[in-house]
């Protein structure tokens, strides 16, 4: 007969008891195996690649602040029972904050996702990322991959260190996403608190509530009893192919009485273009107008987004300074984007060489 045994890692260990002595057996080593194989080929196949953020942090008690320091395996290793849901696949590809993420490890960790999508076995790949950035993280692979298999992002808002480590349970949620046949075709899903967003909405809202990652709309869907509920579709999916970025593209954000020194700033130092986030509808203080013809003098892209945190820009003021006039100088109108999202979005237009009226319709 067959002993199941749940290991602290969550992983099942199975022993042979033939006349009350415990022992190895070959005929037991055979069932196993097979036993083995047939509940492996019933259940998804996962691939988790690691990133570092306060997910696989821990406080070092030198310096008395968190540092990523938990591999992949010891994160999962708190995540019990997951091996019933599926298989795990591990990738430790780096152990860095969210801070420290740059495009260059972006375009690295793109291939290696596109890598894992095609093969056969794997069902949906989850990255995990550090909060502060992981919205513009996610946001670039909803861009730039274009597959019909779940890519969920997680983090946590709690170090491993801290009462109410959040970590595990963020991450079995996004194992929960990213197997369920449900997540196909709904592009890259950011997955925190039991609530699933799409890339393409969600932002961080707040420095520390576990509940900080919040869409306009609402979340898509949550993880209820270890299932994905959907509450809605996608309207639509974006995809740029592109191999590079523009590097060069600035955002600055508009306040009261702002004059036009950080845009003309920006150009003289060779920007390609900037997102401005203006104010309300996307309308700008009258001194900034003078940098705004300037930059698009000399054929530097200019974006206008908002700087409220939902709602989209529009045409709809004619003062001097609103939102008519700068389109009719000839600068763009972001939609309801907000200025990190839609400074990668402009970087990666301008890297794959998209012209003007490509770049209006992308917006």
């Amino acid at each position: 007969m067959f002993k199941e045994y749940s290991l602290p890692s969550g992983l099942l260990y199975f022993k042979y008891v033939y006349g009350g002595a415990e022992g190895p057996n070959t005929a037991c080593l055979a069932k196993f195996l097979a036993y083995w194989r047939y509940n492996a080929m019933q259940k998804p196949k996962v691939c988790i690649i690691f990133t570092g953020g306060t997910i696989s942090m821990t406080v070092d008690e030198n310096i008395g602040a968190a540092i990523p320091t938990l591999s992949g395996e010891q994160i999962l290793s708190m995540v019990y029972n997951i091996d019933k849901l599926a298989q795990i696949e591990i990738i430790n590809f780096c152990e860095i904050p969210g801070p420290h993420m740059t495009f260059d490890k972006l375009f690295e960790l793109k291939q290696i996702i596109l890598d894992k999508l095609a093969q056969d076995d794997i069902s949906g790949v989850i990255v995990t990322h550090g909060t502060d950035t992981l919205e513009e993280t996610a946001y670039f692979l909803e861009l730039t991959i274009d597959n019909t298999k779940p890519i969920v992002v997680v983090g946590a808002m709690r170090n491993s260190s801290e009462l109410g480590y959040d970590g595990p349970s963020n991450l079995a949620a996004a194992v929960c996403t990213a197997s369920s046949a449900k997540a196909r075709n709904k592009g890259v899903l950011v997955v925190l608190n039991n609530e699933v967003n799409l890339a393409s909405e969600v932002t961080k809202t707040n420095t520390l509530s576990l509940d900080t990652f919040r869409s306009p709309y609402g979340p898509v869907g949550i993880i209820d009893n270890n299932d994905l509920i959907l509450y809605r579709d996608i309207a639509r999916r974006q995809y740029i192919e592109a191999d590079k970025i523009e590097r060069r593209v600035d955002l600055i954000k508009a306040v009261m009485d702002m004059d036009d020194r950080l845009i003309k700033f920006a150009v003289d130092s060779g920007a390609r273009g900037i997102v401005i986030e203006g104010l309300g509808r996307g309308n700008l203080p009258v001194k900034m107008i003078a940098g705004i013809k300037y930059a698009l003098s000399i054929g530097v892209t200019v974006v206008i987004v908002s700087r409220c945190n939902a709602g989209r820009v529009f045409e709809s003021y004619g003062y001097e300074g609103g939102g008519k006039e700068l389109a009719t100088l000839g600068a763009i109108m972001g939609g309801e984007m907000r200025g990190p999202k839609a400074r990668i979005k402009l970087m990666l237009a301008l890297g794959a060489g998209m012209d003007k009226q490509e770049i209006i319709q992308l917006f």
